[in-house]
């Protein structure tokens, strides 16, 4: 139980559908470490966050407990972001906590309680294939706040200990039941901010713990000329416009990160359309990799439209995918998820993208990406 709305409603409907009910909180990143406490009520999983689950807990007549995971979340998401921007990467810590916290280590401190399913209110939704018995993971009804995206990374042992509540459910619908239950986060807006970031951004917490990610550099051009000094690598990203301080005749979007030369690479916005991609650390919901090549949707970001493409090549630790029309804004660091239909297949962490079709991809004899 986060303090939202989504997993208020996600614990009453499960106590609706007869199972015995315990709501779990984990403390991630006290606001104290922040240096802000006024800062962070409605960040995920602040203190302020904890105190609404625990008055969620209280008017449904829960069990409510306290999940301290301050030093996992330390070195397997906090220490990751920073080292990712220091990189010229840019890191979802949402993903990482999804994988390595919410569905492995909570749910590993849950068998020991002889706790049978971990339900949460994502948008989500959860079946077995007929065929094969296993569960399939795959887009929530509200195309709005679909978060399927976010729960790539999850396999069949995962997927049979959980339940998502709410992925037949849209939003609005969400708001409505905890209204007409009477929980006061019925109209409580969503937390969209990362949890451990003080005021000053990302940015300014990233350079506090590596200050090399702080370190001033050039902004280049498609020619390799310096068109003026950047603040840092951790104050940008792929496709990012504002904030570059730079005058010219046309707009300017980040399109390269060059960590070793500390250089950012600015040009127009043709320049980050983008044929193909290759990822790495891939997961495969069903346990085992499909046969390629084949014709996947591919979104690259949370918040972007999945786009037609193939997946034409394939290892035991990378893939290459070609988009049927270029990409924008393909970001080394963020994940890329593969869906057949609504069904996740599976995906990565983005390793690079091509500015053309890379000659030596692996795909047949003739080398045709088509």
């Amino acid at each position: 139980m986060s303090g939202g709305v989504d997993s208020a409603v996600t614990a009453a409907l499960l106590q609706e559908r007869g199972f015995e009910v315990i709501g779990v909180t984990m403390e991630l990143w006290r606001d104290a470490e922040m240096g802000e406490p006024s800062r962070s009520g409605n960040r995920c999983c602040s203190l302020a966050q904890t105190g609404d689950a625990r008055l969620v807990a209280g008017r449904l007549g829960l069990r409510h407990y306290v999940v301290d995971l301050r030093d996992e979340f330390e070195s397997l998401v906090v220490n990751d972001f920073c080292r990712e921007y220091a990189a010229g990467r840019t890191p979802n810590p949402c993903l990482l906590c999804n994988k390595h916290l919410k569905f492995r280590l909570l749910l590993q401190r849950m068998q020991t309680w002889g706790v049978e399913r971990l339900a949460t209110g994502h948008y989500a939704r959860l079946d077995q294939c007929p065929q094969t018995g296993r569960w399939r993971l795959r887009r929530g009804v509200d195309p709005g706040k679909d978060q399927s995206y976010a729960l790539y990374a999850m396999g069949q042992e995962e997927l049979a200990r959980v339940f998502f509540p709410l992925g037949e459910l849209t939003k609005g619908a969400v708001r409505a039941k905890a209204a007409e239950l009477g929980l006061h986060v019925a109209d409580k807006r969503d937390s969209q901010e990362i949890c451990f970031t003080p005021r000053g951004g990302h940015a300014a917490f990233v350079t506090s713990r590596l200050p090399e990610a702080g370190r001033p550099g050039d902004f280049l051009n498609e020619s390799g000329e310096v068109v003026g000094r950047h603040r840092g690598l951790a104050h940008y990203t792929i496709g990012q416009r504002r904030g570059l301080a730079l005058s010219g005749p046309d707009r300017l979007y980040v399109t390269e990160i060059d960590a070793a030369a500390n250089a950012v690479r600015v040009s127009g916005r043709a320049a980050l359309a983008r044929p193909a991609l290759s990822a790495e650390g891939l997961n495969w919901v069903s346990g085992s990799p499909p046969a390629i090549p084949l014709r996947i949707q591919a979104q690259v970001r949370y918040n972007s439209s999945p786009q037609k493409a193939a997946l034409v090549a394939l290892s035991s630790e990378s893939a290459v995918v070609q988009f049927d029309q270029p990409a924008y804004g393909i970001a080394p660091g963020q994940a890329v998820v593969f869906y057949l239909g609504d069904e996740v297949l599976g995906g990565g962490t983005i390793a690079r993208s091509f500015e053309r079709w890379p000659p030596d991809c692996p795909l047949s004899q003739s080398g045709d990406p088509s």
